[in-house]
């Protein structure tokens, strides 16, 4: 069996973001970036399943720019077995995403794909699910359990009532959530092997898929900053301006 799994360049979860001063986007210069927490999730899960001897290969792909190599090495060090970078522009939407890899999966014979849920730059939390539509594949999302048995996936959803569980056939589409598990941390030795590991790079044409997209964005604000607080004086204060100001009781 052989699992693709998608992995993004963001901003490190640990950074603060700071908004161009024309408001066209999100400052990047000099931030630290790092693979998206939920793909680095994915990628522990399809290396896990390898160890325990149900799957083949595990292939890392990423889309954007050259500087996303970086972050296929990253997962190459954590025990993938090769990567394949998208050469594109950064920004591209969900639904181009989407395109590519369901390119990538035909091309590649890809038997399970596992992404994030979502990224932590856009959270559009959408790609897994048009990947599944394009594919035409059994989907598993939000998963905090996946098991492989006789050729089906039996995936544990996170759902707003508690859990849902369902059988997939192969091939399939998961995207992970935050507990399916822990991911490791790089070693030195097998860092070093990931500077030899192969990174295949391909370009949207190649992959016969347009990325052109008819969305464009606007302006990018920061939050609003928020008000100093006020300090009172007794119990009853405070519930006046609650009940009167606030207005939250």
């Amino acid at each position: 069996m052989k699992i693709l799994v998608a992995v993004k360049r963001v901003v490190d979860a640990n950074v603060k973001v700071r908004v161009k001063a024309d408001n066209s986007g999100v400052e990047l210069t000099n931030a630290k970036m790092a693979i998206n927490p939920f793909c680095e999730i994915a990628v522990e899960e399809a290396i896990r399943i390898k160890e325990k001897g149900q799957a083949d290969e595990v292939i890392v792909v990423s889309i954007g720019d050259k500087a996303c190599q970086e972050q296929i090495r990253t997962a190459l060090a954590l025990g993938a077995d090769r990567g394949i970078h998208v050469d594109a522009a950064d920004g591209l939407q969900p639904l181009a995403i989407a395109k590519l890899l369901h390119s990538l999966v035909k091309k590649e014979g890809i038997d399970l794909v596992i992404v994030g849920k979502q990224s932590i730059d856009t959270d559009n939390n959408q790609v897994a699910q048009m990947l599944a539509a394009l594919a035409g594949a059994p989907q598993g999302t939000f998963a905090c359990g996946v098991e492989i048995a006789d050729g089906k996936v039996r995936v544990t959803r996170e759902i707003d009532g508690g859990e849902q569980t369902v059988l997939l056939s192969l091939p399939a589409v998961i995207s992970s959530d935050l507990r399916l598990n822990e991911p490791r941390y790089a070693s030195l030795p097998n860092i070093m092997k990931a500077k030899k590991k192969p990174i295949d790079t391909l370009t949207p044409q190649e992959l016969g898929v347009d990325v052109s997209s008819g969305l464009r964005i606007v302006s990018v604000e920061p939050p609003p900053s928020r008000s100093a607080g006020v300090r009172v004086g007794s119990v009853d204060e405070l519930i006046s301006k609650l009940k009167f100001e606030a207005k939250v009781i």
